[in-house]
């Protein structure tokens, strides 16, 4: 083998493995969504079921832990969005000199943890409260103790710096002279900003939404300690994990990763087919369009595989108004009845034959004993045993001592002290 063949298979080795490790649990939990087992697994498979679908949506905590999750999500958007492009512009405008320590401050929410970030939000929040003189039932006191409020603002503080680097890394390409050429004309700040900045900012602004949405979706170590009364998905899925999960969790999973791959596929389309339009109009490409297949298809695998997706997921909508698993989940009932039976034998039968052999051991004990062994023979021989002293072995008793002797001889005797 050439050492060009040996790369190749080493790199597409490499590949498989890095790929199988990267999507492979993704895989095995989506299966586990339409195995009827009580407890997420692929292995023994019992039967295809959509059951965990519908567990899924009647779980009403689950249900409210996504709505309140895509409600603070939108704020946590909208407020770390803004605070972001306002650092970032500010970075640019700074004093050259004060641009590394106001980076650095910038980012330094990135680095502290989660943990510290959501306790310093509810003590700093209560603080300021108690500050601005709120007394239990009034409005300050009912926002700085509201749980969604104190999420969307501890949430915000590290999710605009990751939101400030999307813009940052945007800003390094504007042309500050497009800026200035508008204010010599005439134009005020504010114009300069909204029809010349903000136009050139719009992808960077889609971005960085989109990763502020999923950070805050995801989050949990901020979140766990700020949501006081409400509850996030994130939060509802922990504590499902403490008390004992079922393949629900599968199914919210499966449901998450099909619109992820969804969305990405259309993203991915979508620029294909912009791409494929000014080829066209630029002359580059002609737009002579395939008889197969319609023209947004041509040439843009993402959208064939965007319809093969969505093909797939309305065959899985279809039968599952159709199918049911009753019928397989009795027969696999019936052969669990029938193993267990079938175990419960083979335990009796292995215990029938161990009361047997020891039957047979206690039975030889006794011929394999030394005919000279004493019997009763105890721990200490037959010292204790009642006839191990006979009458003519037992020591002889001393003299008796003559009548009236006491311990301290006849001193005490009353014939001892006569009257002379």
């Amino acid at each position: 083998m050439s050492s060009a063949n040996l790369i190749r298979v080493a790199l597409g080795a490499y590949l498989l493995i890095f790929f199988s490790y990267l999507l492979g649990p993704l895989v095995v939990m989506s299966l586990t969504a339409f195995n009827s087992s009580s407890f997420p697994t692929v292995s023994p498979w019992a039967c295809f079921s959509y059951e965990w679908f519908d567990v899924l949506f009647n779980d009403k905590h689950i249900r409210d832990g996504i709505y309140y999750s895509i409600v603070i999500g939108i704020g946590t958007v909208i407020l770390s969005v803004s605070m972001g492009l306002a650092a970032s512009i500010v970075l640019t405008q700074v004093w050259p000199k004060l641009r590394s320590t106001y980076y650095t401050m910038i980012i330094a929410p990135i680095l502290i943890p989660g943990v510290v970030l959501g306790i310093s939000t509810l003590v700093f929040w209560d603080r300021a409260g108690a500050f601005l003189g709120a007394t239990d039932g009034s409005f300050l006191h009912r926002l700085f103790h509201n749980g969604i409020f104190l999420t969307i603002l501890g949430q915000s503080s590290f999710i605009a710096s990751y939101a400030m680097l999307v813009f940052v890394a945007r800003l390094q390409r504007f042309d500050t002279g497009l800026t200035e050429a508008a204010l010599d004309l005439g134009a005020t700040h504010t114009q300069a900003f909204r029809k010349i900045l903000l136009p050139f900012m719009r992808p960077a602004i889609a971005s960085a939404s989109v990763l502020a949405f999923l950070a805050s979706f995801e989050n949990y170590n901020t979140t766990t300690f700020t949501i006081i009364d409400y509850k996030t998905l994130t939060t509802v899925l922990a504590q499902k994990v403490r008390l004992g999960i079922n393949p629900s969790i599968s199914s919210l999973a499966f449901i998450i990763i099909v619109l992820t791959i969804f969305a990405a596929l259309a993203f991915e389309a979508t620029n294909r087919n912009k791409e494929r339009k000014m080829a066209v109009q630029q002359g580059k490409a002609s737009a002579k369009k395939s008889g197969v297949l319609p023209g947004f298809m041509t040439g843009n695998p993402a959208a064939i595989l965007l319809v093969l997706l969505a093909f797939v997921v309305i065959v899985l909508v279809g039968t599952a108004q159709k199918y049911s698993p009753e019928a397989c989940k009795i027969q696999v009932r019936e052969a669990k009845q029938i193993e267990i039976q079938q175990r419960i034998k083979e335990l009796r039968e292995a215990r029938r034959i161990k009361d047997e052999a020891r039957a047979a051991e206690e039975a030889e004990q006794p011929a394999q004993a030394p005919a000279n062994a004493p019997q009763n023979s105890g721990a200490f021989g037959n010292v204790f045993a009642p006839g191990n002293l006979s009458e003519d072995d037992a020591p002889a008793p001393d003299p008796a001592p003559s009548s009236g002797t006491g311990a301290f001889g006849n001193v005490f005797d009353p014939n001892n002290l006569n009257s002379e």
